[in-house]
């Protein structure tokens, strides 16, 4: 995401959002480190817990394969293919098995219709056209003292608005995600009680970052709006 030039909103808007995200960032790794040197009790591993959660939830459609990388897990609706990383699909941690678990619960969304889901999903071309030329769009219409530059200002943020809805709607698409994933653990058994608690230690740092990117979306649409006003007094 852009952040345009440097003033004394950026430092009041853009900063705060990008210290946030940095330190979710940082509780992400140091908690996945950490819970992936737990071995879970069950035995599992993040592709047996994520087969499971699949299975019980009739998902025989979906495949589930491994992908390069650490914390690169995701889920793709149009392949229906759930794909965990290196350092997920064969660890039996605690770590491990909770983000299959959450990437799974995704797969289950999108089976069942979960509505936020939807509108994500339907917001992705518009969303990525918004992010990276809604912002650039505006800030160039700032500069031009006249109605052509009122008319790219006001393109650009409604461009913007769009991944900004993007941005808002992930929230309770992951933080549901989350759920389905610790209430399947906790009733699969897969995880005992105290492994849970982990396993949510993992998933909330991870949602962390998903707050911190709509925040920051949230405050660069302010200061845009904000940059546009002082332009004009």
């Amino acid at each position: 995401m852009p952040y345009y030039f440097m003033d004394s909103t950026y430092f009041l808007f853009i900063l705060p959002a990008l210290i946030l995200g940095m330190v979710a960032q940082f509780m992400v790794k140091n908690r996945f480190q950490k819970y992936s040197k737990i071995r879970a009790g069950s035995g599992y591993t993040g592709e047996a817990a994520a087969t499971r959660i699949l299975r019980e939830n009739q998902l025989h459609d979906v495949r589930v394969e491994q992908t390069p990388g650490s914390l690169t897990d995701h889920y793709s609706p149009k392949e229906k293919v759930l794909r965990l990383s290196d350092a997920t699909f064969a660890s039996p941690s605690i770590a491990a098995i909770g983000v299959a678990a959450h990437e799974a619960g995704h797969a289950v969304q999108d089976a069942t219709g979960y509505l936020p889901n939807k509108i994500r999903a339907a917001l992705v071309p518009v969303a990525q056209i918004g992010s990276s030329a809604g912002p650039y769009l505006a800030i160039f219409g700032l500069f031009i003292q006249s109605t052509t530059g009122d008319l790219l200002f006001n393109i650009g943020i409604i461009l913007y608005f769009f991944a900004l809805l993007f941005y808002l709607v992930t929230l309770p698409v992951e933080f549901d995600a989350s759920r389905r994933a610790i209430a399947s653990l906790d009733q699969s058994g897969m995880l005992s009680s105290e492994e849970l608690k982990g396993a949510k230690k993992v998933l909330n740092a991870a949602a962390l970052t998903y707050v911190a990117s709509a925040l920051t979306a949230v405050l660069s649409l302010l200061r845009l709006i904000l940059l546009s006003r002082n332009r004009r007094r």
